[in-house]
C-alpha cells in the first residue's frame, strides 16, 4: 500500500489468500487510484474468472498485451481468478510482460506454487505477491490494537482500552472486514469529546455486556469471586451469543500463559510479556493469578479445560448441558 500511495505500480499483481479484506483493500485501491476518472473510462477492466470463455486466462493476457488507449496505463483486474483452468497464457506473458499494464488477479484460495506458473510468478521479480491468510484466534487481539494504533497516527488521540481488545476478540471472531466494520462503528460512534474505546462503548454499539463477559469472568477467577463467576456463565449458558466452546478458548489461552509465567526466571513486566506475547498491561493479572493458582493447580486446570472441551464435543457426554458443564468447571478451577 506504501507503493501503490506513491504511484510505483507492479505489471503484475497476484492477491490471494483464505482472508478477502486485504485482498479487497488493495484491488479497491488499484482500482480507484491507477488511473484518473477519465482514464478508467477507457483503460480499465474488471472481469470475472468465471465468466472468462472455456475458464482460459488467455483473452485476459490478449487484453493485456494492448497498449493504452489514453496512452499511459492501461489497468485490467480478475476477481473470483481461482475459477480459470487454462493458465498456460499467462506463464507465456511472464516471459515478456507489458511495462504500462497493470494486471491484477485476485484468487480466493491458494494457488498451488508446485505448479509451473504460479512457481514462475512467485519468483519473478516484477510480481507482487500478496497471500492473506485468515488470523489465528490468538492473533486477533493484537490485530484490534495495531488496527487502531494505525487509525490514531491519522487521528491522533483515540485509543483503546486495553481491556477491550480481548473483549471483542472474543466476540467478533476472525473475519477481518466483520472486525473492522465494529471497530469503524465504534470510532464513529464515540460521543464528542470521548477518544478512548472502552467497554461502556463496545455496549452501547456493539451490545457486548461490559459486565458479563469473558474478561470479566477471568478477573472473578483471578478474585476467587466463585458466585460472579457463577453468575457470568449462567448468563453465557442462556446466551446464544455465548457459546460455550468459544468462551472457553480464551480461559485456555490464560490458563496455558499463566502455566508458563510459572516458570519464566524472569518474572520482569516487559520479559513477562515477551514471553507470553501479551500486551504489558496484562501482567499484573498474571502475578495476581499466580498467588491463587500455584504451577500444581494451574496444570490440574488446564487438564479440566481440555476435558470440558472434549464433552463439549460428545466424548464422555452423553446428556450434559453448557451450564451443568460450566458449573462443574467453575467448582473444579476454584476448589
Amino acid at each position: 500500500m506504501r507503493a501503490l500511495r506513491a504511484d510505483e505500480y507492479a505489471p503484475v499483481y497476484i492477491l490471494c489468500g483464505e482472508e478477502p479484506y486485504y485482498v479487497d483493500r488493495v484491488q479497491a485501491y488499484i482500482a480507484e487510484h491507477a488511473l484518473d476518472e477519465m482514464a478508467r473510462e477507457f483503460d480499465q477492466q474488471i472481469l470475472y474468472g468465471r465468466d472468462l470463455q472455456g475458464a482460459d486466462i488467455a483473452p485476459v493476457i490478449g487484453a493485456a498485451r494492448g497498449f493504452a488507449m489514453m496512452g499511459g496505463r492501461k489497468v485490467i483486474i480478475v476477481r473470483e481468478a481461482q475459477n480459470i483452468k487454462k493458465w498456460e497464457a499467462l506463464s507465456a506473458y511472464l516471459d515478456n510482460l507489458m511495462p504500462q499494464t497493470v494486471l491484477v488477479l485476485c484468487y480466493n484460495g491458494k494457488p498451488d506454487k508446485r505448479q509451473g506458473v504460479w512457481k514462475k510468478a512467485a519468483e519473478h521479480p516484477q510480481v507482487v505477491w500478496l497471500q492473506s491468510d485468515k488470523l489465528r484466534d490468538y492473533e486477533v487481539e493484537r490485530w484490534i490494537s495495531a488496527y487502531i494504533q494505525d487509525f490514531s497516527r491519522q487521528h491522533p488521540g483515540v485509543s483503546i482500552d486495553p481491556r477491550v481488545a480481548p473483549l471483542l476478540a472474543d466476540h467478533l471472531g476472525t473475519d477481518l472486514s466483520a472486525i473492522v466494520g465494529a471497530l469503524q462503528k465504534l470510532i464513529d460512534g464515540r460521543p464528542e469529546g470521548v477518544n478512548t474505546i472502552d467497554a461502556a462503548l463496545v455496549e452501547r454499539n456493539i451490545g457486548i455486556s461490559k459486565e458479563y463477559n469473558i474478561m470479566e469472568l477471568q478477573a472473578a477467577l483471578i478474585r476467587g469471586d466463585v458466585a460472579r463467576a457463577n453468575r457470568i456463565t449462567q448468563y453465557f449458558a442462556g446466551s446464544k451469543d455465548h457459546p460455550m466452546i468459544r468462551e472457553m478458548a480464551p480461559l485456555f489461552t490464560f490458563f496455558s500463559n499463566l502455566l508458563m509465567y510459572h516458570y519464566l526466571p524472569d518474572k520482569s513486566q516487559g520479559n513477562v510479556a515477551k514471553e507470553l506475547g501479551i500486551n504489558p498491561y496484562f501482567v499484573k493479572d498474571y502475578v495476581a493469578a499466580a498467588k491463587r493458582f500455584p504451577a500444581g493447580k494451574t496444570f490440574l486446570i488446564v487438564g479440566y479445560l481440555r476435558d470440558t472441551d472434549a464433552r463439549l464435543k460428545g466424548i464422555n457426554n452423553p446428556s450434559a448441558k453448557d451450564a451443568d458443564l460450566w458449573k462443574e468447571l467453575i467448582y473444579k478451577i476454584m476448589h
